[in-house]
C-alpha cells in the first residue's frame, strides 16, 4: 500500500500508462474476470491521480498534461511550496542565469565595491557575444544602473559580460562569485560558468534553486524591486519591451526573468502580487514563450485561489526542503528547435525579444499571442503595460537630465519663450499628442 497521496502522485503516472496499455493490448488473459479487475484498478488509479493533482494544484480539468517540463509555485514570505512538478530535476537555465548576474552585481553595490553610477566599458569579449546583444561598439561606457535595466528587460548577452568584467575583472572570476553566492543561498543543484546563460553543459540549475534565488532577490534587495518589473526601456528612438510578456498580460505581475535555449526550452521565473500575497512561479522547458506564460498564469490563479495553510492542514513543505534529484538535465533541442521547420528560434532569447521603434505601442507583433483554445487565456490580457512610459537608458556617464532612479526623465527647461493656449480654441479638436503637450506645458509653468 502507498503511504501517502504524495507517493501515489510520484508512481501513478507510470502505473496508469502501464495499466492502460495493458488494458488496450490484445492479450490472451486466462479469464474475463481478471481483465475486468484490471480495468477497475486502472479507473480507480486514474481517479486518484486526478484528485491528487487537483489537491496539489497541478492539474486542471480540461487542460492537457504538460510535456517534459518542470514547474514550481512558492509563497515569497514563507517559502511554502504551493505546487510543484519535477522541481528538483536539473535543468539548463538559459537567460534566467542573469538573475544571479544581477544578484552578484547588487551584492557588489551593497559592499561598496561599485555603485550604480560606476561606468563599465564594453570590451572586445563583451562585444563578441552572440547571437543576441545591444550591439554597442568596443569602448562604449555603460553605467551599472543602465546595464541592469538593459539586462533585465531586454536580456542582452553582451551587457551580462560587461557587468561580469566590471564587477570581477573577468568572466571566470565572476562565475566563481556566482557559484559562491549560489552555495551560500543553498542552491545545491546550480553551477555557473558564464553570466548570460549561453549554452554550456556545465551550467545547470533547477526550478527549486531558481525559486530560492528569486526569494533572495526580493527579500534581500527590496529597495531595488522596480528592476524586476520594468515594462520597457527606451534607448534613443528605440523601445525595448520586457521579454517577460506576463507584465503586459497578467494583472499583478511584478517580475522577473525569461530564458531560452533550444536545449532548455522556454524558461520563466515570474512573480505576481494579489491581496498582499506575492508568489513565485517557475516554469522550465515550455514549448513556446506563449505556453510558458499560460502555464505561469495557471499557477498564479490556483495559488491565489488556494487558502493559506491553517492549523488543520499538514505541515507545508518549504522550497529549501525539496529533495534534489540526481540526473542529467534534459536536452529539448530536438523537440523545441529541430522539428520546428517553420520557425527555428535563435538561441538565448533572440526570437522573443520585444523590439519596437518609437511610438509603436500598437504593434501587434510585440504583444503576447495566445491560442484561443486554451482556457488559461481567460485570465490573460494584452496591453496592461501600454500606459506605462518606457524607462530612459543611455550609454556614457551619468546624465543630469535623467533621474537617478531611472523611472522618469526630468525634462530640461526650455529657455525659449513659447506661446501656447491654456485651453484649446472653441470648436477645435486637438490631437492626443497636442493635448498631452499642452498639459505638460501647463504643469511646467
Amino acid at each position: 500500500m502507498l503511504n501517502s497521496l504524495a507517493e501515489c502522485w510520484q508512481l501513478a503516472p507510470c502505473l496508469c500508462v502501464y495499466l492502460l496499455k495493458a488494458d488496450e493490448a490484445s492479450i490472451d488473459w486466462r479469464s474475463r474476470q481478471m481483465q475486468l479487475s484490471l480495468k477497475a484498478h486502472a479507473v480507480a488509479l486514474k481517479a486518484i491521480v486526478l484528485l491528487t493533482g487537483l489537491r496539489l494544484g497541478l492539474i486542471t480539468i480540461g487542460i492537457a498534461p504538460a510535456w517534459a517540463d518542470a514547474v514550481l509555485l512558492v509563497d515569497v514570505d514563507s517559502g511554502r511550496v504551493i505546487g510543484e512538478r519535477n522541481s528538483t530535476r536539473p535543468w539548463y537555465p538559459a537567460s534566467v542565469t542573469k538573475l544571479m548576474t544581477a544578484y552578484v552585481t547588487l551584492e557588489a553595490v551593497r559592499a561598496h565595491r561599485i555603485n550604480f553610477d560606476s561606468l563599465f566599458t564594453v570590451s572586445p569579449n563583451a562585444a563578441a557575444q552572440n547571437p543576441f546583444n545591444m550591439g554597442f561598439k568596443v569602448g562604449t561606457g555603460v553605467t551599472v544602473d543602465n546595464a541592469l535595466k538593459m539586462l533585465l528587460v531586454h536580456s542582452p548577452n553582451d551587457i551580462a559580460v560587461v557587468l561580469a568584467e566590471g564587477v570581477s575583472g573577468s568572466i571566470e572570476k565572476f562565475a566563481e562569485e556566482m557559484n559562491a553566492e549560489a552555495h551560500r543561498l543553498g542552491m545545491t543543484q546550480t553551477h555557473f560558468v558564464n553570466p548570460n546563460g549561453l549554452p554550456a553543459d556545465e551550467q545547470t540549475t533547477s526550478a527549486r534553486d531558481l525559486a530560492i534565488l528569486a526569494r533572495a532577490l526580493i527579500l534581500e534587495f527590496p529597495e531595488y524591486d522596480y528592476y524586476w518589473h520594468i515594462a520597457s526601456i527606451r534607448l534613443g528612438k528605440r523601445i525595448y519591451r520586457n521579454t517577460n510578456r506576463l507584465i503586459d498580460a497578467y494583472a499583478g505581475t511584478d517580475g522577473m526573468k525569461t530564458g531560452f535555449t533550444c536545449a532548455s526550452g522556454y524558461n520563466l521565473v515570474a512573480t505576481a502580487t494579489r491581496g498582499g500575497r506575492r508568489l513565485i512561479a517557475v516554469v522550465l522547458g515550455a514549448r513556446s514563450s506563449a505556453s510558458r506564460a499560460v502555464e505561469a498564469a495557471q499557477l498564479f490563479e490556483r495559488g491565489f485561489a488556494a487558502a493559506t495553510p491553517g492549523s488543520a492542514a499538514p505541515a507545508p513543505r518549504t522550497v529549501d526542503s525539496l529533495e534534489p534529484v540526481a540526473s542529467k538535465p534534459p536536452d529539448l533541442r530536438e523537440d523545441v528547435c529541430e522539428h520546428n521547420r517553420h520557425h527555428r528560434p535563435v538561441e538565448n532569447e533572440g526570437d522573443e525579444a520585444g523590439i519596437a521603434p518609437d511610438q509603436s505601442g500598437n504593434n501587434r507583433g510585440d504583444r503576447l499571442v495566445l491560442s484561443r483554445s486554451s482556457r488559461a487565456t481567460a485570465v490573460l490580457r494584452s496591453g496592461l503595460a501600454a500606459s506605462i512610459p518606457p524607462i530612459e537608458v543611455y550609454t556614457g556617464p551619468v546624465r543630469s537630465d535623467i533621474r537617478s532612479d531611472g523611472r522618469t526623465a526630468v525634462p530640461v527647461p526650455d529657455k525659449t519663450p513659447v506661446a501656447f493656449a491654456a485651453n484649446p480654441p472653441a470648436g477645435k479638436r486637438l490631437s492626443p499628442f497636442r493635448r498631452q503637450h499642452l498639459r505638460f506645458r501647463q504643469r511646467s509653468r
